[in-house]
């Protein structure tokens, strides 16, 4: 049957209060999340470039945080599936901290092409672009490293795929900084975000998918948000934004 489903969507304080009830109240270690976000966005990664990425060229760019270490986790997956990935970092090594710093010691444990964001640097020739920079937790226009690799992705002819939200975006307001990345496509985790309904924020993201991190339907009953079945067909779900709601198709 055909029709749409009503999505809901989060603020930055339920996605935190999410993340925390699924480390403290299920034991579900944010590595897990963070290997289900890499994975997926890996997975559309390869939709994106017509279901092959063997041989093709894909630029990660890298956050310090559970974001980028999302990103690390696809990056890796698309090596592993045949990818010439170059990885570029927005920070040396020891700035990276948890979950990111794990992701980022397996890619060098496995001699992954890895670069840090330098002054002067340039972004080399992609098939695609992967934004990993800044998650949801945005609080101002982006600065230092971020702000320049955000410029520097802008400047690329290369498609852009964000993962959770387009790197200067403010996901609670739907206040799009400057600079921002302009995606061409986002894959957002768990649920859409609340400022995903503003129509600049909207743009930015390009066409907007939902990946599933693996947040047990019984948690988000406890914080009071109900959650249709999202996922019964794929782990990525397309949705449309339409006067100010988020929808998927049924």
């Amino acid at each position: 049957m055909g029709g749409r489903i009503l999505v809901p969507t989060v603020s930055t304080e339920q996605m935190k209060a999410i993340e925390r009830s699924m480390a403290e109240t299920y034991g579900i270690d944010p590595l897990q999340a963070m290997e289900n976000a890499g994975r997926s966005l890996a997975t559309l990664a390869q939709r994106m470039l017509d279901g092959d990425v063997a041989d093709r060229s894909i630029v990660v760019l890298a956050g310090r945080g559970p974001n980028g270490g999302g990103g690390l986790a696809a990056a890796r997956h698309l090596i592993n599936w045949g990818a010439w990935v170059q990885i570029v970092c927005s920070h040396p090594p020891d700035r990276y901290q948890g979950a990111a710093a794990r992701q980022l010691r397996i890619l060098q444990a496995m001699g992954a092409p890895l670069a840090w964001a330098e002054e002067g640097w340039e972004l080399p020739p992609a098939d695609l672009l992967i934004d990993a920079l800044i998650g949801y937790g945005l609080r101002g226009a982006p600065r230092g490293p971020s702000r320049d690799l955000i410029r520097l992705a802008n400047s690329s002819a290369a498609p852009i795929l964000s993962l959770d939200a387009p790197s200067g975006v403010d996901t609670a307001s739907g206040k799009v900084f400057e600079p921002h990345l302009q995606a061409t496509s986002t894959l957002t985790l768990a649920l859409p975000k609340d400022g995903f309904r503003q129509p600049e924020a909207a743009r930015a993201c390009g066409a907007l998918y939902l990946a599933d991190v693996g947040v047990p339907p019984a948690l988000y009953a406890q914080l009071g948000i109900d959650v249709p079945p999202l996922f019964g067909r794929s782990p990525i779900v397309a949705l449309i934004v339409e006067d100010g709601q988020i929808w998927a198709e049924k």
